[in-house]
């Protein structure tokens, strides 16, 4: 069987000393190497296949190169793909790994699995959290460099990285306004979730801008049966939506909750003999692309920015890891910007 190939054979191949061999392939600053020779080395170890032992490398850096990637229920939900994604890559690019475990909101399985990350020595932990909460982080995180995804703290020394709900409703609702409309529905779940009351005030500073007052009458707020899911979002948007049609005086658009609600309101219009966006325009908010891409015509949206979040999660860890001691303050809070992504449910409005 082949032997594993070491720092003393490439060196050997190379001419040099072992320790130039591992000055080089550690990227060690500050030392007087030719870069023939440099070449040369990086050449010979990769003819060779050579391989770095990781846990060597770890145990003299006094770093694992892994990092905890601990979900509640975000893995097991249609956005965790691309979250997920972010981080990982993010971490790749590093030569980092991606230690993911997801807990289901069981406290215990979260204890034991963040017992287990940190007995493998992760250099740090993102703790992700659904629907942008407050979230108390555990106690056994509070000595480990830690960050949260798409939650929040009331502990200004625990960084953050979060969608902002208030700049992505505004940028809803102002492309509504954009395309002449001024009466605009807004159905949404009646859970008092913080994405919520942050899209909801996006809607009303959108509408102040352009003198509208703010009429609680235009919104809808229905209860999503099973909470959560794709068939009790487009339910409850249904019968928002209906509600609202069905007025005397009807909206000219809708700003839906997320994409599934307008999904619902789709088919409100539609039993009603209303057409999209010729009597109504709908924008939603998420981009869910199954959903977005699958309805007709296809809905313009609002992007959840899921990959970036994982992404700047993993790179504010990283500056935590490098970094001595914590901040604390309004730098530890990162809003990352929501963009529209334009289709075809937008339209001026119609003559009423």
């Amino acid at each position: 069987m082949a032997h594993r190939i070491r720092i003393k054979d490439v060196a050997e191949a190379a001419g040099v000393s072992a320790t130039t061999v591992s000055h080089i392939l550690n990227r060690v600053e500050g030392k007087r190497i030719s870069p023939e020779t440099r070449q040369r080395v990086l050449q010979t170890a990769e003819e060779l296949g050579y391989a770095p032992n990781g846990l060597a490398r770890g145990l003299r850096l006094q770093r694992s190169q892994t990092i905890g990637f601990v979900s509640d229920e975000i893995a097991t939900t249609p956005h965790a793909g691309r979250m997920i994604l972010g981080a990982q890559e993010a971490a790749a690019a590093e030569g980092l790994v991606l230690l993911l475990v997801n807990t289901s909101g069981d406290a215990e399985l979260e204890r034991t699995s963040i017992e287990m990350l940190l007995q493998r020595q992760v250099d740090g932990v993102v703790y992700a959290a659904m629907y942008h909460r407050v979230a108390e982080l555990p106690d056994s995180l509070r000595s480990t460099p830690t960050v949260l995804l798409d939650a929040r703290s009331n502990d200004p020394a625990v960084p953050f990285v979060v969608p902002d709900e208030v700049q992505g409703g505004y940028a809803a609702v102002r492309e509504l306004i954009d395309h002449g409309h001024r009466r605009i529905g807004v159905t949404v779940q009646t859970v008092e979730l913080p994405a919520r009351q942050g899209r909801l005030e996006g809607y009303r500073k959108a509408l102040a801008e352009v003198g509208v007052a703010y009429d609680p009458s235009l919104v809808a707020a229905e209860t999503a049966v099973p909470f959560n899911t794709v068939g009790g979002d487009v339910d409850a948007g249904y019968r928002a939506a209906r509600r609202l049609l069905t007025a005397d005086q009807r909206p000219t658009a809708l700003f839906c909750f997320n994409d599934r609600m307008a999904a619902g309101a789709y088919r409100a219009a539609a039993e009603l003999g209303l057409t999209v966006p010729g009597d109504l325009s709908v924008i939603g908010f998420d981009n869910q692309e199954l959903v977005c891409e699958s309805v007709h015509p296809q809905l313009s949206t609002v992007q959840l920015p899921h990959y970036e979040m994982g992404a700047r999660a993993v790179a504010r860890l990283l500056s935590l890891t490098k970094t001595p001691g914590r901040p604390s303050g309004p730098d530890t809070q990162e809003l990352l910007p929501c963009p529209l992504v334009a289709r075809a449910s937008v339209a001026s409005p119609p003559r009423l």
